[in-house]
């Protein structure tokens, strides 16, 4: 648990609060190629984030070779985009499957530990850190700004998660799905997409006093079924989820995503609890073709290379968060605002 002050950071890094009444800033975005020149990293810093959040994918890794997988680190740490990134904005990160070092990998990945170590030392964990400490790189921040405090919880749905199940046509005769599907939903209850020790870990996070939630999760959490990997394919572990926020009353919660190579925000109604959205910002410098059906989608698709930017206004008197995608052209592509209010149980 890492508890940092934004006041601190924006002193660090000579931004002023009389910038702007709309304050954090939090942009975040996944699946960079390390081979491309990365240039949105300068389009991020035009905004003044006070905090970068990379979502998986950081760099396309996919080898069992670790000599090759840091020498695919290097290759991010080379480029001038990045330095600039990292010299202006304190960043964290969890990883998704082409930096975990296998596609669509789970918990039978057979260099994991090694994996975990070269992504651990590339963003600079603390050698006494906790995470270092336990299976998994799941971890959680929190962000103090004035008397309101931001929690940021980065998942790991890599290194426990069972294997997916096969795509055997259960769809077929479904107009939707005119593409090829990979897999269907595991519906095993013994099945896990985040393990027990990171469920219990989450349960116990989330208790801690927050004003505002943020979860990064690698995988979409709150589109339908598509065939791909998400947490759709593992229905008993999303209703985990919802069943932990509901029966807890766990208020102030949002999801982020990355993966799928495009961006959209999706909104999840359940009974007895507020909409949960999940907003994906997927393709810092990879692309798709399409994007699948998901009837929870309610801005989007972007298709073009881009990032997500959450802004948090507490000054006004019912405060509100701002959601924006911006493309890697520096054009505003979605602009969608939550009152914290309605992240509440009535």
């Amino acid at each position: 648990m890492k508890r940092i002050s934004f006041f601190i950071l924006v002193l660090n890094f000579n931004y002023s609060l009389a910038q702007t009444d709309l304050f954090p800033k939090i942009a975040f975005g996944s699946c960079a190629k390390q081979y491309h020149e990365l240039f949105i990293f300068d389009t991020v810093l035009t905004h003044q984030p006070d905090l970068f959040v990379f979502l998986g994918d950081n760099i396309y890794g996919d080898t069992e070779n670790m000599d090759t997988l840091k020498m695919k680190y290097e290759q991010l740490n080379s480029k001038k985009s990045f330095k600039n990134l990292k010299n202006n904005v304190p960043i964290i990160a969890t990883w998704d499957d082409h930096d975990f070092g296998l596609n669509d990998g789970g918990k039978y990945y057979c260099k994991k530990e090694e994996s975990k170590q070269l992504f651990l030392d590339f963003f600079q964990e603390p050698k006494n850190s906790e995470r270092r400490k336990h299976a998994g790189i799941y971890t959680s921040y929190y962000y103090n700004y004035g008397d309101k405090i931001v929690q940021v919880i980065l998942l790991d749905t890599r290194t426990f998660r069972s294997d997916l199940t096969k795509y055997s046509g259960e769809v077929k005769d479904d107009p939707r799905y005119f593409y090829d599907l990979d897999y269907y939903k595991n519906i095993s209850k013994d099945s896990t997409l985040l393990g027990n020790e990171q469920w219990f870990w989450l349960e116990n996070e989330l208790k801690n006093k927050a004003d505002l939630r943020i979860i990064g999760s690698p995988t979409q959490f709150g589109i339908e079924y598509n065939g791909y990997e998400a947490w759709a394919n593992f229905p008993e572990e999303q209703k985990k989820m919802f069943d932990l926020i509901v029966n807890n009353k766990i208020e102030h919660v949002v999801f982020i995503s990355g993966d799928v190579h495009y961006g959209e925000i999706s909104k999840v109604d359940l009974e007895n609890c507020y909409p949960l959205y999940d907003i994906t910002s997927s393709g810092l410098s990879s692309k798709w073709h399409f994007a699948t059906p998901n009837t929870n989608r309610v801005e989007g698709p972007i298709m073009e290379n881009h990032f997500g930017l959450i802004t948090v206004n507490w000054n006004d008197k019912n405060p509100y968060l701002i959601c924006e995608i911006w493309d890697d052209k520096n054009n505003q592509r979605i602009e969608f605002q939550i009152r914290l209010e309605d992240l509440e149980f009535k």
